[in-house]
């Protein structure tokens, strides 16, 4: 199946407008608050209207598993999953850019995000240590200010390295379009809590509860842009806390799952 097409069973959208996407690119799922996309993020992005949205929140494939090219053409399964763990999750792709490569796709998409961000608005995207300079490059290249780093700290359930300081932390680069207004709460430079639990459903999934919390950046009633949405996570955040979502996903089996979740007592 091509990326862009949709099978019958993702079909379940009623005919209503999507919220602050052009009419040619027919969501897969929407009710009051969110619009999912079945679809390559940078052709979706390129049909949502300039400035319609007040941030970007997305968690893309970081490309980071492995030094050699080698070990990047390897699954995401085997590059993140520790030996041991249960293989519950599927793979994802898009995981196997070398940096430069990352670097030139990353701008691609964070400048088609720029545009269909109201000025002022923000970016916040997650990344490791490995592609942490990158990505602020990335970022600056796209036409972001560049506003600073943010961490999560996966506490000691983290994977530990004997003789070595355990890589226990996540980064949120974030940056805005343009200046911003001294305005709305003061939030947290670092967010500690454990990886996975009940909640997740995606190899790279983040927890629910730090996603409510990232995306308080972000005005309430305001429109959350996740060109990466994987398993749903950031959307159902923004569901839970009165605000708006678009989400993109290609790939079929997290779109259903992202479905899934959304519809939860909702009413279609």
């Amino acid at each position: 199946m091509k990326e862009n097409e949709m099978t019958d069973e993702l079909k379940t959208t009623p005919q209503l407008t999507p919220v602050g996407v052009e009419p040619l690119v027919q969501p897969v799922f929407i009710d009051s608050h969110i619009s999912v996309f079945h679809g390559n993020a940078l052709e979706v992005l390129r049909a949502i209207p300039s400035e319609s949205v007040d941030a970007v929140i997305t968690d893309p494939p970081y490309s980071s598993g492995g030094q050699f090219r080698g070990d990047r053409m390897q699954s995401t399964t085997a590059k993140y999953v520790q030996s041991g763990q249960v293989l519950q999750f599927g793979d994802f792709a898009g995981d196997n850019r070398d940096q430069r490569a990352y670097h030139h796709w990353c701008a691609l998409w964070l400048a088609e995000c720029l545009r269909v961000t109201k000025p002022g608005g923000v970016c916040c995207l997650f990344t490791d240590w490995r592609q942490l300079p990158t990505t602020t490059d990335a970022l600056q290249a796209g036409g972001w200010v560049w506003r600073g780093v943010a961490a999560w700290d996966k506490t000691e359930a983290a994977r530990p390295m004997k003789g070595r300081y355990r890589n226990q932390c996540e980064f949120v680069v974030w940056g805005s379009r343009g200046g911003m207004k001294n305005e709305g709460p003061c939030l947290p430079g670092v967010w500690r809590l454990c990886v996975g639990g009940s909640e997740k459903f995606h190899i790279a999934g983040k927890p629910e509860e730090l996603m409510a919390a990232i995306i308080q950046i972000c005005p309430e009633g305001g429109t959350v842009l996740d060109p990466f949405c994987g398993s749903g996570s950031t959307l159902k955040a923004c569901k839970e806390t009165g605000r708006k979502a678009i989400g993109i996903e290609q790939e079929t089996q997290w779109v259903k799952v992202t479905i899934e979740r959304l519809a939860q007592g909702v009413l279609l």
